[in-house]
């Protein structure tokens, strides 16, 4: 099962990196409402068309690892994705993680390790 885990994270890097330019993507968008003005902004948006890549890659990639894995292996790997969300806020949009939520990370990185073994 340790075959798991290379793709587990790549998968995670894709849905990370998918949200990371949705939000981007948000940021330079007009506030969120149902006109004509800010979808016609959301499909002008390379950032949101990055996201939707991102996220069909991450998509392919979960398909390949719940055909090929037990389920309940390669469903809780998907939290791998958080810990990636967390190091994401810091670089990315300069947000404080404190020392609890590095705790919840190094448990979240734990139990996927268990899980695959």
């Amino acid at each position: 099962m340790w075959r798991l885990i290379p793709l587990a994270l790549i998968q995670s890097i894709l849905l990370c990196g998918a949200q990371v330019m949705l939000k981007f993507a948000l940021q330079r968008m007009p506030r969120f409402e149902w006109s004509r003005e800010f979808w016609c902004s959301m499909l002008q948006n390379w950032q949101f068309a990055a996201s939707g890549i991102f996220f069909v890659g991450a998509s392919l990639l979960w398909m390949y690892i719940i055909k090929v894995f037990p389920f309940s292996q390669a469903y809780p790997m998907v939290s791998l994705s958080y810990v990636f969300g967390m190091v994401s806020a810091i670089l990315f949009f300069g947000e404080e993680v404190h020392a609890q939520q590095w705790l919840g990370v190094a448990l979240i990185i734990a139990g996927c390790l268990l899980i695959a073994k």
